[in-house]
């Protein structure tokens, strides 16, 4: 019998809290099974709550120890007590003091949510409601209070003792081998910000004045022995800060930054303000165990988590649903902040792979939704690349829409009048509209429709009357359960190349408003006229990936072609050529379900001589233009009657056509890597992934020496960049060394718990038929740990998202396998388990017989009776 469905909470139903909180006293007597934590809280009955509204406080699993009320006991009948519910029925009219004495177990908390310990540390994770694990309280971010914070503990066991905020004072507490300290929070904040964390850490400090002359006290606190794999983050957080204050006029508002690194944790960061705890994957790196990709994201989390501190924490939302207004938001400035610091162009490529490998699979299937949902079941199913990546982009179509210095001016608006609010999208928008004078009204429902638009593009050029005549139309994909969507504004920015390739400006622009060189989609259809252009032009269309849209446009591969060569937009010379790359790779497939025999297009596989001769000037830009499109990219873009293997097999035709008819380049591009010292600097990271770009290439060729090269780079590589890029090959092509490099690695690197799970993650990627019994093995390996999150996605949830063929094998070994770790995770840690699960969203789009094993092993996890609301919401979803 399945249990009782969870309920659906909807934003139409929201309704203030009844009662505000002025204050919250924590005071945690700190044990690894029974710590207890006295709450001390002041409670305002809210303006309009009707006198005797009962108050109602959230729980989950909490053991109730003690309770009073303005320093009275409260009788049975005045109360109803559950674990996960406390009722005070008749509080009194207006203010009063509630007491809560809690008990909690730690050691015992597998779900990584409240309180729990993480290799000897005591640890929080809060977001979005871990705080009901910790203590009763009205856990929803519009209830914000001052918090005070306690903490007491062996001396022994945890030395360093963190709150929130500032320190107040600490001490020993005579005659035991206790301590304790006190931290302060001026700033009003909601609960799913509080921390805490004790522990036996090493500190590492630095400082860093603000421009007002505040001088903050910055620290990374870490395990023991792992000091100097700090320098990096430390500089990045130094950084950011400067960086907000410079971009935004945003300074830091307390004494102390502290961020805290642990190995257990579910997520990548977490912004508590004053104390950052993260995934010590986002912290940790030098370039033996780093690689340059890990200090990417290691630049780009830091300066998220502390952007936090005004987007999100000094301003958060008013509910759960608004969600996107602090993490979209977070995640433009950081990418814009890492635009900055790194090659812009590079960078928005990145973004948009990383958008439409993860969010666009999720806006066309089971799982889509609004980048501000409606309604949900289990708020942690919506930390979302809709609402992370997709939310990004909407505000680079505000800030497309309105210019720099409207934008400039709305966030500034925003920033002043919602400072310690807990606010909307609505809220939000109307700043901006304040600021330029224009009506967002259509801009707005990008917030509200979920799908992917798609819009479709018609050319025709008159000679005659030297005009290009465009025809536009937009339309979002039909999703069950959801109004038919309306037309938005899609900003498209564009551009028109003369036969030299030189950029044209007509001199008039009708049925549409273009405002330089952006032309602005506002209905569902629009025929747009661009008059005084003397010749035939090559339109440059949706340059900068200007709004999160598909493009449907028959565009030919002469001009794409032409693109590639000369548009003045790098975006879109990397467009073009993604775009022949897919349509070939498509093109190829087919041909390979039907056993033809598959011969690559030779203009395609001529023009990357192209980009090859200009790998010295742009090593970066290169790497990204000669990555050809992913095999989830081709299966995304089929969307129907998928077969993995036919994608696989198309795509190894290409890479080797390109790999042969190239040899040579790619043989000396091998070797020009960066120079002197390792420096992740993005110059010299740039050199090292034109290099490792080309040795992918050259394992695939047919040069008799393919393999030994190749393996020579594994034991000559002299950072953890070039070495796991050897290695990678060498598992993926099953090369001769690939064991011996292996075994070398797990020897070399086994003290490491991050560069082991890169290890973990070459071998769950391999497309192998024997990767399944691989992973078995692998799976009882001792430094295989199945309850660290860490190293479950690095091996299964590697597998699942990374490997297609062998996770939607025809046998339907892969689902069962999948589904076994999903039905072992889930009663430990649910969070894990549902984004293992999320990995079926696209099952649907597979050919018959490979959906018919996906829904066999959805079925018997849906059958699980005691299943978490997490994975229940996700599976029903996805069997929809």
């Amino acid at each position: 019998m399945r249990p009782e469905a969870p309920v659906t909470i909807r934003l139409e139903d929201y309704k203030p809290a009844p009662y505000k909180v002025e204050t919250v006293y924590l005071d945690f007597r700190l044990m690894p099974t029974a710590t207890t934590v006295d709450a001390r809280m002041i409670f305002q009955r809210a303006d309009g709550t009707p006198i005797g509204t009962p108050l109602v406080l959230d729980g989950d699993e909490l053991e109730l120890t003690g309770l009073s009320l303005d320093g009275l006991p409260l009788q049975p009948d005045d109360i109803s007590v559950a674990p996960d519910r406390l009722e005070i029925r008749t509080p009194p009219a207006d203010r009063f003091e509630l007491k809560i004495q809690t008990k909690i177990d730690p050691s015992a908390n597998s779900k990584l949510e409240g309180l729990y310990r993480s290799s000897g540390t005591y640890c929080t994770q809060c977001e979005a409601e871990g705080f009901r694990r910790i203590t009763y309280f009205p856990d929803r971010p519009d209830v914000l209070a001052v918090y005070t914070t306690r903490i007491e503990a062996r001396k022994s066991e945890a030395p360093v003792l963190l709150g929130n905020g500032n320190p107040v004072e600490s001490g020993d507490i005579a005659g035991t081998d206790r301590h304790f300290a006190v931290w302060h929070d001026p700033h009003p904040k909601p609960s799913y910000l509080f921390a805490l964390v004790a522990g036996d850490l090493a500190k590492v400090s630095d400082r860093f004045v603000t421009t007002s002359g505040k001088d903050v006290a910055l620290n990374i606190y870490v395990e023991h022995g792992r000091e100097s794999l700090c320098d990096w983050a430390m500089d990045s957080l130094k950084r950011s800060m400067k960086w907000d204050e410079d971009t935004f006029g945003l300074e830091y508002d307390l004494d102390v930054f502290n961020i805290v690194a642990v190995s257990d944790f579910n997520m990548g960061a977490m912004e508590n303000k004053g104390l950052n705890i993260f995934n010590d994957k986002y912290v940790l790196a030098d370039p033996e165990t780093a690689t340059d990709q890990d200090y990417a994201n290691i630049e780009a989390v830091i300066a998220h988590e502390y952007f936090h501190n005004w987007t999100g924490n000094r301003i958060t939302c008013r509910d759960w649903f608004q969600l996107c207004l602090k993490e979209g938001l977070t995640v433009f400035r950081d990418q814009e902040f890492s635009s900055d610091m790194r090659s812009r162009t590079v960078k928005r490529i990145s973004d948009v792979k990383l958008l439409k490998a993860h969010q666009f699979p999720e806006d066309a299937g089971p799982l889509a939704h609004p980048v501000r949902p409606r309604e949900y079941k289990e708020i942690n199913n919506f930390y979302t690349a809709t609402v992370y990546e997709k939310g990004a982009e909407l505000i680079r179509v505000l800030k497309t829409l309105l210019g720099n210095e409207a934008f400039a001016r709305g966030l500034e608006l925003y920033f002043s009048r919602h400072d310690g609010d807990a606010t909307t999208i609505e809220a939000f928008i109307a700043c901006f509209e304040e600021a330029s004078g224009r009506d967002l009204a259509l801009f707005a429902r990008w917030y509200d429709q979920a799908g992917t638009p798609l819009v479709a593009v018609e050319s025709h050029y008159d000679k005659d009357a030297a005009t290009l005549t465009l025809k536009l139309a937009q339309s979002y994909p039909a999703i069950k359960g959801q109004r038919k969507a309306k037309p938005v504004v899609i900003p498209l920015q564009f551009g028109l190349l003369d036969s030299k390739g030189q950029d044209m400006t007509p001199s008039q622009v009708d049925g549409a408003t273009v405002e330089g060189d952006v032309l602005l989609l506002e209905k569902a259809e629009q025929t747009v006229r661009l008059s005084g252009l003397n010749e035939a032009p090559v339109l440059s269309i949706l340059r900068g990936f200007s709004s999160p849209v598909r493009l449907d446009f028959d565009q030919s591969a002469s001009d794409l072609l032409f693109l590639a060569r000369h548009d003045s937009d790098q975006f879109n010379r990397w467009q073009a050529l993604q775009t022949l790359a897919t349509r070939e790779l498509i093109r190829l497939t087919k041909a390979a379900r039907t056993r033809a025999r598959l011969k690559p297009d030779a203009a395609l596989v001529d023009v990357i001589a192209e980009v090859l001769d200009q790998a010295s000037a742009d090593p970066a830009f290169c790497a990204q233009a000669l990555t050809l499109p992913s095999e989830q990219d081709i299966a995304r873009e089929l969307g129907q009657d998928v077969d993995p293997d036919a994608i696989h097999k198309a795509r190894k035709c290409l890479t080797a056509a390109i790999a042969n008819a190239h040899m040579a380049q790619f043989g000396n591009l091998m070797n020009q890597t960066a120079s002197g010292a390792f420096s992740p600097d993005a110059t010299s990271a740039g050199k090292r992934a034109l290099a490792n770009r080309a040795l992918a290439f050259y394992a695939q060729s047919d040069a008799a020496d393919a393999a030994d090269r190749v393996a020579a780079a594994y034991h000559s590589a002299d950072n953890m960049t070039d070495r796991i890029a050897a290695l990678t090959q060498l598992v993926n092509q099953d090369l001769p060394g690939a064991e011996k490099a292996l075994a070398a690695y797990r020897q070399r690197h086994s003290t490491s718990s991050l560069a082991m799970d890169k290890w973990f993650h070459v071998q769950a990627t391999a497309p192998h038929d024997t990767c399944l019994d691989q992973i078995d093995a692998l799976m009882l390996d001792p430094l295989y740990d199945g309850t660290n999150p860490n190293r479950i996605r690095a091996l299964v949830h590697a597998f699942a998202a990374g490997n297609p063929t062998q996770f939607a094998r025809k046998d339907g070994r892969g689902f069962e396998f999948v589904a076994d770790i999903i039905l072992k995770v889930d009663p430990r840690n649910p969070q894990v388990a549902s984004r293992l699960l999320t990995s079926f969203r696209s099952w649907r789009s597979l050919e018959e017989c490979r959906a018919i094993e996906a829904k066999k092993a959805l079925l018997r996890i849906s059958d699980m009776a005691n299943l978490s609301r997490d994975c229940r919401e996700i599976v029903d979803k996805t069997l929809k």
